[in-house]
């Protein structure tokens, strides 16, 4: 078993990634039912929770069938995010992340996420006022350094221990390649394989099939993998690396009964959590992700996407079950969107 402060986790977790717009109640119950050992939910801005808007407020909603899961702030003010500590303790969550990964302009610019890494002092700061704030487990989330001239994380690994963190999760990008090129795992590995840390450490960057987490976990002897993009359309990502890992065999590619049950899945935890206009709203994007590479299906998409009743859209994936009755899926290539809003893939 691997520990971060109380929480009990499988020896080698496989974590969801926080993802903004993406890392919903709805979405983590997916991939918690397919096979991810802890989830975080999407980023939230430590001023707009202590202000009390409302789109941070939901962002707080966690529910206990998706336990071990943990809530990330960001921010670049000590002060806004200790209070912010406090009300995420508050919620109960099993964990508090700080993400001094995002990328996008608009959080850089107010001196928050990736934009942190160029003052490792003050990101030192920041963690030790959350640390400080919470009795929560603080975990953080960064990356590499800000460019190839200021790769810091060996340094920045060791000093966040010391501010108090118990894990630690590594992007293998710096924050100037955004999402582009390869992730690099070598200075992962450095960190993970340093004699002063004694915190999990755990890889993040491009895992998309179970035999390239099986090869990074043997080369750079992570304690974990976090997975984003890979998992979007695709929590069956989570079943099928764990299966390798523990038995070197590869799972069946998901048949549309599988896929037409995880989105009816999704369906019903938004409508659950959103009310039935706001829950089809949101739905609207999932159906091609999850029915993605089924021939000529387009068209059944087309009109999921159109329909204003919870009932409609479940008769509709009758006819989608019914449409590809015995038809056997392949296993499809798994494409690393840049999703550039979706800050801690």
């Amino acid at each position: 078993m691997l520990s971060i402060g109380p929480v009990r986790l499988p020896e080698f977790p496989l974590l969801l990634a926080p993802m903004e717009d993406v890392s919903d109640p709805p979405f983590r119950a997916v991939c918690k039912a397919n096979g991810a050992d802890l989830t975080y939910t999407e980023f939230i801005s430590s001023e707009g929770l202590v202000k009390g808007t409302l789109s941070s407020r939901r962002k707080l909603d966690i529910f206990e069938g998706e336990r071990p899961v943990g809530i990330q702030l960001y921010g670049g003010d000590e002060t806004m995010l200790a209070r912010a500590a406090a009300i995420v303790e508050a919620t109960q969550p099993d964990l508090l992340d700080i993400n001094f990964g995002c990328p996008v302009k608009g959080v850089v610019g107010k001196g928050a996420g990736a934009g942190v890494l160029k003052d490792v002092d003050r990101m030192v700061r920041l963690t030790t006022a959350v640390v400080k704030a919470t009795r929560l487990p603080v975990t953080v989330k960064t990356r590499l350094g800000w460019d190839d001239q200021t790769i810091n994380i060996e340094e920045v690994a060791v000093r966040l221990q010391d501010a108090g963190i118990q894990a630690l999760t590594i992007h293998g990008r710096t924050r100037c390649q955004l999402y582009k090129g390869e992730a690099d795992w070598t200075l992962i590995g450095k960190v993970k394989n340093d004699p002063r840390i004694t915190i999990p450490i755990f890889g993040n960057g491009d895992i998309d099939s179970p035999g390239k987490a099986l090869e990074y976990k043997n080369r750079y002897g992570v304690d974990g993998i976090m997975i984003g993009r890979a998992a979007i359309g695709y929590p069956w990502i989570f079943r099928e690396i764990r299966t390798f890992l523990e038995t070197g065999r590869f799972c069946p590619p998901p048949s549309v009964a599988d896929r037409i049950a995880v989105c009816r899945q999704h369906l019903a935890g938004a409508l659950a959590w959103n009310g039935p206009k706001q829950g089809l709203n949101e739905m609207r994007g999932r159906y091609g992700q999850y029915l993605r590479g089924l021939p000529d299906i387009r068209e059944y998409i087309r009109q999921l996407v159109r329909l204003t009743e919870p009932a409609a859209v479940e008769e509709m994936l009758d006819q989608v079950a019914t449409a590809y009755e015995g038809f056997e899926t392949a296993a499809e290539p798994i494409e690393l969107i840049d999703y550039h809003a979706n800050c801690s893939l």
